[in-house]
């Protein structure tokens, strides 16, 4: 069952507030994190660690309209405040302390996260019903390598929840993951199931194969400018599915105890290689975009110098090796039909989410399959007779 908290935090801040204008305080008591999280609806708390992400964002919209109480530690400022509207007044909760001082009043009501920093995640996991882990990077940084952000961040997170006995924690993994895989992030997701399943035996895993949607990495990296260079001539084969697919299937593990200690591997129902659904875009954007076939061996030093030097996000020297691994489903594992979900078909959803790519001449016109039908009945002559 659900744990929910009854405290008197309405009169509190209400009696403080009133206190700091009259000037006439003279002590204030210090309340901790359960006089903010209050779930007077029996609701449980949520909290998700990697929220602002695309899936993130559709995940915790999702959960906060059942009345859920979301929890989202964040590092910067700018980039958490459009999640506040996902929910209801009050069940989007970014804040994990209030302070106040004599005389004045000081209500923090924002902490930034670190994953070195064992305290800040604790805080954030102790009170909580379920966890998400939804933390990932594609490629690594000067702070961050990859097996910072997917093993050591996994790790501490685990104990957490396993030290205060959360309900059920949710470790968002990905497709291929594998320790011995030659791609370093494969490697470093794969060792995080080991780390996450040895300390808290019940975590259910989820592998979601390359994502499409709103800010995703594959409709719009194909469908911009930047993306000129590529290996293997995109021939690495996979099953895309649809973010908000699998912002449902998380939702639906927050309700059904008996997705705890299971895997799910999420795709999409067609197989497509990546030039495949880059014949779907450039047809979609009514554009042709250039893609230039480098060698291995001449794009990978330069992929790592680039993520090297480049402060903003361009090509990682793994990214590279991932082109040449195909996507592998474990057999054993779950997928969305475990979960009652039918998956969305890529093709069916391209104008969706390009049309803004087109330009303002052929903005209007409909989607490339409708055109194509269009075309169809041109040369299609039904006889009377037949």
């Amino acid at each position: 069952m659900p744990k929910c908290w009854t405290t008197q935090a309405s009169n509190g801040f209400r009696a403080t507030l009133q206190a700091a204008k009259t000037k006439e305080v003279t002590t204030i008591q210090r309340r901790s994190l359960q006089d903010v999280a209050i779930t007077r609806t029996g609701k449980p708390i949520i909290r998700v660690q990697g929220g602002r992400s695309s899936l993130g964002g559709k995940s915790i919209e999702r959960i906060a309209r059942q009345g859920c109480t979301v929890v989202i530690p964040f590092r910067e400022e700018m980039a958490k405040r459009h999640l506040k509207v996902s929910g209801d007044l009050g069940r989007i909760v970014f804040m994990v302390r209030l302070w106040a001082a004599i005389h004045e009043v000081w209500l923090k009501f924002f902490q930034e996260w670190d994953v070195r920093n064992t305290p800040s995640i604790e805080e954030a996991v102790r009170h909580s019903d379920v966890v998400y882990n939804l933390v990932g990077r594609r490629f690594p940084t000067k702070n961050f390598d990859l097996e910072d952000v997917h093993v050591e961040s996994a790790e501490r997170i685990a104990e957490a929840v396993a030290k205060y006995d959360i309900d059920r924690f949710i470790h968002l993994s990905s497709y291929n993951a594998d320790k011995k895989s030659p791609s370093e992030f494969y490697r470093t997701k794969g060792r995080s199931e080991e780390v996450v399943r040895s300390i808290f035996p019940e975590t259910t895993i989820v592998r979601p194969a390359p994502m499409f949607g709103f800010e995703d990495n594959l409709l719009h990296k194909l469908a911009g400018v930047t993306n000129l260079f590529t290996s293997n001539h995109m021939q690495e084969r996979f099953w895309p599915v649809h973010a908000i697919d699998v912002g449902q299937a998380l939702e639906h593990m927050l309700q059904d105890d008996n997705t705890a200690s299971q895997t799910y591997e999420l795709y999409g129902p067609t197989n497509y290689s990546m030039a495949e659904i880059a014949g779907l875009v450039d047809r979609e954007i009514i554009k042709r975009r250039r893609h230039v076939n480098v060698p291995k061996r001449i794009l990978k030093p330069m992929a790592n110098m680039l993520n090297k030097y480049i402060w903003w996000p361009t090509m990682s020297a793994d990214e590279v090796e991932r082109e040449f691994i195909d996507q592998m489903i474990d057999k054993k594992a779950k997928t969305f039909k475990d979960l009652g979900i039918e998956p969305a078909k890529l093709s069916s959803l391209t104008f969706h989410y390009l049309q803004g790519y087109r330009s303002s001449a052929f903005y209007d016109l409909p989607p490339a399959t409708e055109r194509e039908k269009r075309e169809e009945k041109k040369y299609l002559h039904v006889l009377d007779s037949q």
